[in-house]
């Protein structure tokens, strides 16, 4: 029989394919609710479906790197870079942003309240020692913290420390069983807060910026993907209809992004 026969078929299944657009993004995008608020708008108005998996960043990027997805949406600026560096992605854009906070019991047993600094906070953890409990899963969160430990000249040996490999959600109602401190970002701590007792010890300061970018994969290492789709939603996303949405997120009354795209 003729393959002819069978191309009906098969452009059927092409067209089908090519109208599912894979986003690799971080738990934080998903947890917040945000992803729910805005990608229903966009496959409205472009009739793609926008299939999400959401992971730690450092599996994002790797499952980028693999062509096993469309695009990407991440937060851990030096890994970003390195990807693009690399060859695998192309037009970064600067998506949005909103930080992170550390989390600890309300009674603050190493003060870290009152500390100058987040380097400050981490270091009264530290010494005291406390429990602090790490996401440990590479993600855009872990980075942030091992970054702030390597800053403050601490090594997570200290008899508190435990690494539990989980996404947010879960690590923070982890922290909150054993009462412990945390690193999170604020975005997925204002969606979990009425699940939690523990409140923000340490918020603020340059070294607490959480910056998202989206980014598209390489179609030279990965012409097979579908890149017509993923530039409609790269293009979606930094538009003003979009970045408006993104500022008009809230969850209980707070704003948790703040849209950031400058063409």
């Amino acid at each position: 029989m003729s393959s002819l026969a069978f191309s009906p078929f098969l452009q059927a299944h092409e067209h089908e394919a090519h109208s599912v657009i894979k986003l690799a993004t971080t738990t934080s995008t998903e947890n917040s609710g945000l992803l729910s608020a805005l990608l229903p708008t966009f496959e409205k108005e472009s009739g793609y479906s926008v299939q999400v998996i959401a992971t730690g960043t450092g599996q994002a990027i790797k499952l980028a790197s693999q062509g096993d997805v469309d695009i990407v949406m991440t937060h851990a600026p030096a890994a970003e870079a390195k990807f693009v560096a690399d060859g695998y992605g192309v037009q970064p854009r600067g998506l949005m942003e909103n930080d992170f906070v550390l989390l600890g019991p309300k009674d603050d047993p190493a003060g870290a309240h009152d500390a100058k600094s987040v380097l400050e906070a981490f270091e009264r953890i530290a010494a005291k020692p406390s429990t602090f409990i790490s996401r440990g899963d590479n993600s855009g969160t872990h980075m942030k913290e091992l970054e702030i430990w390597q800053q403050a000249h601490v090594k997570t040996d200290f008899a508190g420390y435990t690494s539990v490999g989980q996404g947010m959600g879960k690590t923070l109602l982890m922290a909150n069983e054993l009462q412990a401190y945390t690193l999170t970002d604020r975005g997925t701590f204002v969606a979990f807060k009425a699940k939690l007792d523990l409140s923000i010890r340490f918020e603020g300061g340059k070294e607490l910026a959480n910056p998202y970018q989206v980014m598209l994969i390489n179609p030279t290492k990965y012409p097979e993907l579908n890149h017509q789709g993923a530039q409609a939603l790269s293009d979606w996303l930094v538009s003003p209809a979009a970045q408006k949405m993104i500022n008009e997120f809230t969850v209980q009354g707070e704003q948790l992004f703040k849209a950031t795209y400058q063409k």
